[in-house]
């Protein structure tokens, strides 16, 4: 459990990472890296022998979280996982100090020569995929063969990657790609999380100042109901996101799986649900909630659009 200063100072670090998002929103995909790189950001959890933080994934957490808030369209979660795993290599600092950036690719392997579901490929320089034997392979993206794939998402497309002649930079053994794979899912379901509560406020505030028939939306009975509906599925996929980075009544660490389909269902339910309450306004270029539907609904095809719930069931399962 965190302690009250802990506590103080992960809000503290939010609030100044939100200011550096919202300034590295305003510039180019490099110098949005430069930007972020000097707020610390892309080193939150990165070794300090490579210029990191050395901070803990509870610190990374807020920082995504906001960039979901923000609807942040730059690869920070990866940057700052791939830091992370990579440790005290030289490829690290690099990716602290912005000079570099990196992506990750969440299906494929380097055994399948074939890679997918990688976000803002064609911006970065390196890419993280899974070897097929447990571990990960940090490659480099001028050996590979990109794909754009605008099924999804044709502003922000997603990028499938040839890996036939890819130049390893770096190896991840088994253990380390693991414990990159579990802090992956808290920090993806924070984003999301983040992206979901931005909405909800969004939403609240539109429905306490459209006024039609002389009241306005918000005091219809109905409208109350969605919204508390709303809320209190995004509280919850908070809740169980902040019992990952606590141990369990053993001492165990929990299992990140179920926490992360449930942020991305509620997430996009939440989501869907601002822009059903918005009108027709839900459906224009100018309320860009759309965009943060469609980060969700990227990450959930990702993780097999459902499999990780039908995933879970079936382990469960078998566990009694």
């Amino acid at each position: 459990m965190s302690t009250p200063d802990h506590t103080s100072e992960i809000e503290a670090f939010a609030q100044a990472a939100a200011e550096a998002i919202k300034d590295a929103q305003t510039r180019g995909m490099r110098d949005a890296a430069k930007v972020l790189a000097h707020a610390g950001l892309c080193g939150v959890c990165a070794q300090e022998e490579a210029g990191g933080l050395g901070l803990d994934i509870g610190f990374a957490l807020p920082v995504v979280t906001e960039a979901g808030k923000l609807r942040l369209q730059w690869p920070l979660l990866e940057i700052i996982l791939v830091a992370k795993a990579l440790g005290d290599s030289p490829l690290a600092a690099e990716l602290v100090s912005g000079e570099r950036m990196a992506t990750w690719a969440l299906q494929g392997s380097l055994q399948e020569k074939v890679a997918g579901h990688a976000r803002h490929a064609m911006d970065c320089d390196w890419v993280l995929v899974a070897d097929g034997d447990g571990g990960g392979a940090l490659l480099d993206v001028a050996s590979l063969e990109l794909q754009r794939d605008d099924a999804l998402d044709p502003e922000h497309p997603q990028w499938w990657l040839g890996l036939e002649g890819a130049t390893v930079l770096a190896v991840l053994d088994a253990a380390r790609f693991a414990t990159l794979q579990r802090d992956s899912h808290i920090l993806i379901a924070g984003l999301v999380n983040g992206a979901a509560e931005s909405a909800l406020l969004t939403t609240a505030e539109y429905m306490s100042t459209r006024v039609q028939f002389g009241r306005p939306l918000s005091a219809k009975q109905a409208v109350r109901h969605l919204l508390a509906r709303m809320r209190l599925l995004q509280e919850a996929s908070h809740a169980g996101i902040q019992r990952l980075l606590a141990t369990d009544e053993f001492g165990g660490v929990r299992d990140t799986r179920p926490v992360l389909a449930n942020a991305l269902g509620n997430a996009a339910f939440v989501l869907e649900k601002s822009i059903h309450l918005h009108g027709g306004m839900g459906f224009t270029w100018e309320v860009p909630l759309h965009h943060a539907l469609r980060e969700v609904h990227k990450f959930d095809a990702a993780f097999g659009a459902g499999a990780l719930a039908s995933e879970i069931g079936r382990d469960f399962i078998r566990s009694v």
